[in-house]
């Protein structure tokens, strides 16, 4: 008589944060293989521990004016020299880092949980739901971003709360549209078929089954929309709509130095130069994650 296998336990599939703390691994371990987006990597770690040592880094406070020493060049005692009033702008640079970095950071993280849920919601339903909700958010993303940011901060008014929201309003649908199509290409697969026959829950479906599935997708966009946040952030304060003084917001910063750039070029060119090297590295890094994901993806 055939002896009989006893049934096999069955093993517990991997929580949506081991598999999302497994994907975000493979790909920082792809990233130390690539040189440029190891480069962004590299300048995206080193603005964030600026910000987060300002007051350790820095040798006076950001709106400090220091006596006699008003438009002094870079030196020894000013790496990157001082402005009219007397500032020193290394020490305006790096705690200008904090803002450039956190109001972007928040907008982003937001606008990737607004934006997914809308995304899982409307792809994985479908029908009228999808269609109306979609036309809104065309809607939405049929204005300028940066003319209608300055039309709702105008309203609003220029605080740090209402930049937030006023980005995270502007990002919520893109994240949104970029969602809804990787649902809809995984919405009809195996395990999101047997979890509908096994009576999941909407919310089970959604964050546990198409989610994961997602998440490359997720990932990249929101490092774009992060870069993008970045550079509007820094234009909003160019047009005197940031952060307000004393704040040392890089785009008011760049704004103020053009009418004594004959005078002191160096209060330009060191918040332009943190700016640009800042976006360069989110873009670098971002480049490096669209090409690992999209590699995993052809090869699943």
């Amino acid at each position: 008589m055939a002896a009989t296998n006893p049934p096999a336990t069955p093993v517990p599939a991997p929580s949506i944060v081991s598999r999302g703390w497994r994907a975000v691994r493979g790909a920082f371990s792809e990233i130390a293989r690539r040189p440029l987006s190891l480069i962004g990597l590299v300048l995206v770690v080193f603005f964030i521990v600026l910000a987060l040592l300002a007051p350790v880094i820095a040798p006076y406070n950001f709106d400090q004016i220091i006596r006699g020493a008003a438009r002094q060049a870079p030196s020894a005692e000013h790496v990157f020299g001082t402005d009219m009033l007397g500032r020193d702008i290394f020490s305006r640079v790096v705690y200008g880092s904090r803002e450039i970095l956190a109001i972007p950071a928040a907008t982003t993280a937001l606008s990737l949980i607004f934006g997914a849920s809308i995304g899982l919601f409307i792809g994985f339903r479908g029908g009228w739901v999808d269609s109306i909700i979609s036309r809104v958010l065309d809607a939405l993303l049929s204005i300028p971003a940066l003319l209608l940011a300055l039309v709702m901060l105008a309203t609003v008014g220029s605080s740090p709360g209402g930049i937030i929201a006023v980005i995270v309003l502007l990002y919520t649908p893109i994240v949104a549209r970029v969602t809804r199509s990787s649902v809809l290409s995984v919405r009809s697969t195996g395990y999101v078929e047997a979890a509908r026959l096994r009576g999941e829950s909407l919310g089970y479906i959604l964050f546990q089954e198409l989610l994961p599935a997602v998440l490359p997708a997720l990932i990249v966009e929101g490092a774009l929309r992060f870069s993008y946040a970045i550079f509007l952030t820094a234009s909003l304060g160019f047009l005197g709509l940031g952060v307000q003084p004393p704040s040392p917001d890089w785009g008011r910063m760049v704004n103020e130095a053009r009418d004594s750039f004959r005078i002191t070029p160096w209060s330009l060119w060191f918040p332009t130069g943190a700016i640009a090297l800042l976006i360069i590295g989110v873009n670098l890094l971002s480049d490096g994650l669209r090409r690992i994901f999209r590699r995993e993806g052809q090869g699943l």
